[in-house]
């Protein structure tokens, strides 16, 4: 892979090393490369695939039915779990709604909580930039999180808090319909997945989400990024390997 001027800058602001070959004059980042074998998993209607027991959507929802406008109005006015006490805005999601890419993280943190938007802040801007290292601008794709509303203290999304809010997370799925979802972070990829596994037994493969059977890629959250920069090497290998997935380049 080729690394032009402005990619590099991307890489640095990650603090992903490059290092120039003299032949050829073309700076290739340490570690680019990964070798995986994609997982895959047959698809079942209205279900969600990752290679574990196999989960309904549930029947006769309207929000499934619903488009952009009618959804966002539903996650403004939903009441259905507690966290709708304490929010200052709900986070819907932001971004191009038919984007190949689409990024789902954890919940809303307070900066998110704040303006509305999901991905604001620090962790916002790293992703930014790691989104940029692989010629992806932030409008360009779409981001989401698994919860609209912000726990308390940023603590974990519980079980049935998740719950009242898939519905709208699939829906939005549906309407974008990507090539490709990046899941970040631990919760969003068990959630995501239906799976209690550890995030390094996820890396590195190839799931596949709903009965359009997206692509699904898990990488590290920004956050955890940030307080473990040592990490930011593994997450640009993810990023390769999700470009290459969603090229249908590891088939």
């Amino acid at each position: 892979m080729a690394i032009d001027e402005r990619q590099q800058q991307y890489l640095q602001a990650m603090g992903i090393q490059t290092w120039l070959r003299r032949d050829a004059k073309e700076a290739v980042t340490i570690h680019a490369a990964q070798t995986v074998t994609v997982i895959n998993m047959p698809a079942a209607p209205d279900t969600v695939n990752a290679g574990m027991e196999a989960v309904a959507l549930p029947a006769g929802n309207e929000v499934y039915q619903y488009n952009w406008d009618q959804l966002k109005n539903a996650v403004q006015q939903c009441v259905a779990c507690d966290l709708h006490r304490a929010r200052k805005n709900t986070v819907f999601g932001v971004g191009n709604e038919q984007a190949d890419w689409m990024i789902i993280g954890e919940a809303p943190g307070a900066d998110e909580d704040r303006q509305g938007e999901p991905f604001v802040g620090r962790a916002g801007q790293l992703l930014n930039n790691m989104l940029l290292a692989i010629g992806l601008k932030r409008e360009r794709v779409y981001i989401a999180n698994i919860l609209k509303c912000r726990p308390p203290n940023n603590r974990d999304p519980r079980p049935d808090e998740v719950v009242k809010c898939e519905q709208f997370l699939k829906r939005q799925v549906a309407l974008v319909n990507p090539k490709i979802i990046l899941a970040v972070g631990r919760i969003a990829a068990h959630n995501l997945l239906k799976t209690d596994s550890s995030l390094s037994q996820l890396r590195g493969r190839c799931f596949y989400y709903g009965p359009q059977n997206i692509p699904v890629v898990v990488t590290y959250h920004p956050a955890y990024l940030l307080r473990s920069p040592v990490e930011k090497r593994k997450a640009w290998q993810d990023l390769l390997f999700a470009q290459a997935v969603s090229r249908g380049a590891t088939n």
